[in-house]
């Protein structure tokens, strides 16, 4: 997957993210993880996904630190694969995925919602800043700017005037 990422991008957070999980398979297999699938059968049946397409998502995923691959049987030896703490990290940007995807639906067309667990409420996911509560969804009120480790190419980027403004309409 490396061959996808320009070089310029390589210490860009987002490129290297969809590096592990910008693709469609390694994306299902982590829904089904933070729903409790552990065993590849059941990765496949509920998938459909093909045994060989499978194996080699699931040794990247172990491979990402994602996953982690453990015993369960011996006689014959069987794996299951359990989501690390790493893996388990992802799981907003999934829940912040799937809502994205129902907010385009109507109600009564989404085959998916999240619910609060004791109520049983549907919830709304949103994504806000920890420290203030606001929601971050608004991109004129936060924007990204070069990080201490950034490259001489990524501050250039992010030099004030230098990026589109966030509505596409060009800088002001």
């Amino acid at each position: 997957m490396t061959s996808r990422i320009r070089a310029e991008d390589l210490e860009c957070p987002l490129s290297t993210t969809a590096q592990h999980v910008g693709e469609w398979w390694t994306l299902l297999l982590l829904h089904d993880a933070f729903d409790g699938y552990t065993r590849f059968d059941q990765f496949q049946e509920n998938l459909g996904i093909s045994t060989s397409m499978l194996t080699a998502r699931l040794k990247q995923l172990v491979a990402d630190g994602l996953l982690e691959r453990r015993p369960y049987q011996t006689n014959p030896t069987r794996h299951e694969y359990v989501l690390t703490e790493l893996g388990r990290s992802l799981r907003p940007v999934i829940v912040a995925l799937a809502a994205w995807g129902n907010a385009r639906l109507a109600p009564e067309q989404r085959s998916m919602i999240l619910v609060d667990a004791d109520s049983g409420e549907e919830v709304e996911p949103v994504v806000v800043d920890a420290r203030t509560g606001r929601r971050l969804d608004d991109s004129h009120s936060y924007v990204f700017t070069a990080g201490p480790a950034a490259s001489p190419a990524m501050r250039a980027r992010y030099t004030a005037g230098t990026q589109p403004a966030p509505d596409g309409a060009g800088a002001s």
